[in-house]
């Protein structure tokens, strides 16, 4: 069968979708039915990520066909209760948005007028991890949640973890980004950091690119920050350094600490570590905790390790009894998250962007802050 061929039967398809249509439709049935219709059109052959002119004609035909639809139906609503036609609003629609999105493979990001905003939990904090390559960030990482060292080294493309607490009877969330796979993706790796609150940033005292790489990282992050909150003064940006590898010989080391100290000395807290001898590493999990605001019990070793489901009963009690004193001898306690996964690349967006998302649309757009 040949395009022509092809193009005549998904025309047919979407006709009957307009036919069938009811007059009064409305705009989620619509956006139900172009749904229906485009992958009816798939099921002929014709897909749609790969479209010749004519699908791409007859996509554009079907989204006019059924806005004007949209369009006489309301009409006939106003006039049937006797009501003006209401002034036209500079939005787009939830079907401009999904045709921009399958005919051009892109669609701009604009709140709709249904969507929630984004908003971050309370005592919620992410710590966003960054480095060369085999310097030790992951093994830190396990470090950090109890899972011991590994000798063998395994590339880390992402890892995203989530820790929850029950500290002094409140409720703490820490997710953990590895964003190791970000360094060929600019874009990606400035919305990790428009989104991360604490910062980790990891060197090998043996490579020194590792740490000229850590020092173009935090200018990067100090310029981000500086970027979102629109602000000519220095941002203060909590960020913890840390030299690793300080378990290898000193001739093997070719970073000293005056160049580290010269390079970070105001505004982060710096610490030599080694990952595999755990040296260090309760002073680096401490200072991550003051910097973001945390309780000091969020370290490894200052609270109790429970199960998932353990640390669910436990506040599921600490609910009920709502409203009487927690008991002085609660002891904290921590649990990893199983099923975390890292939230989309649009709700990081828009919990970056904030209530400066929902502008009007027809005052011109900012310049995109994770370009």
């Amino acid at each position: 069968m040949d395009q022509s061929v092809k193009a005549a039967a998904a025309l047919q398809v979407i006709q009957q979708h307009q036919t069938r249509s009811l007059p009064s439709t409305s705009s989620p049935s619509v956006l139900l039915a172009y749904k229906n219709a485009t992958q009816r059109l798939g099921a002929t052959g014709l897909k749609v990520g790969t479209l010749s002119k004519a699908g791409m004609g007859i996509l554009k035909l079907a989204t006019t066909q059924l806005k004007q639809q949209e369009k006489k139906a309301r009409v006939v609503r106003a006039s049937s209760l006797g009501k003006a036609l209401p002034a036209p609003v500079d939005k787009k629609s939830p079907l401009d948005q999904l045709a921009a999105l399958v005919l051009h493979g892109h669609a701009r990001l604009q709140p709709l007028a249904n969507e929630p905003q984004v908003t971050k939990p309370q005592n919620c904090r992410r710590i966003v991890v960054l480095g060369a390559p085999r310097v030790g960030k992951t093994s830190i990482l396990r470090r950090f949640l109890r899972e011991g060292f590994e000798e063998r080294y395994e590339p880390t493309s992402e890892d995203f973890h989530r820790k929850l607490y029950q500290i002094r009877g409140e409720t703490y969330q820490i997710d953990i980004l590895d964003a190791s796979g970000e360094r060929s993706f600019p874009a990606k790796r400035r919305l990790s950091i428009l989104t991360g609150d604490i910062f980790l940033l990891v060197f090998s005292l043996d490579d020194r690119s590792s740490f000229e790489e850590v020092r173009a990282l935090h200018a990067e992050i100090v310029a981000a920050k500086k970027a979102l909150h629109r602000s000519k003064q220095k941002v203060c940006v909590p960020t913890v350094v840390c030299a690793n590898k300080m378990d290898l010989p000193a001739e093997q080391r070719v970073v000293s600490r005056t160049e580290v100290l010269r390079a970070f000395g105001n505004g982060c807290a710096l610490f030599e570590t080694s990952a595999k001898d755990s040296v260090n590493l309760e002073q680096v999990f401490e200072a991550l905790a003051r910097r973001g605001g945390l309780p000091v019990e969020t370290g490894p070793s200052q609270h109790r390790k429970v199960s998932i489901r353990s640390y669910q009963a436990l506040r599921a009690a600490r609910q009920v009894e709502k409203g009487s004193k927690p008991a002085v001898c609660d002891a904290p306690c921590g649990a990893l998250y199983p099923l975390a996964r890292r939230p989309s690349f649009g709700t990081d967006l828009r919990l970056v962007l904030g209530p400066k998302g929902n502008r009007k649309q027809s005052k011109a757009m900012d310049k995109c802050q994770i370009q």
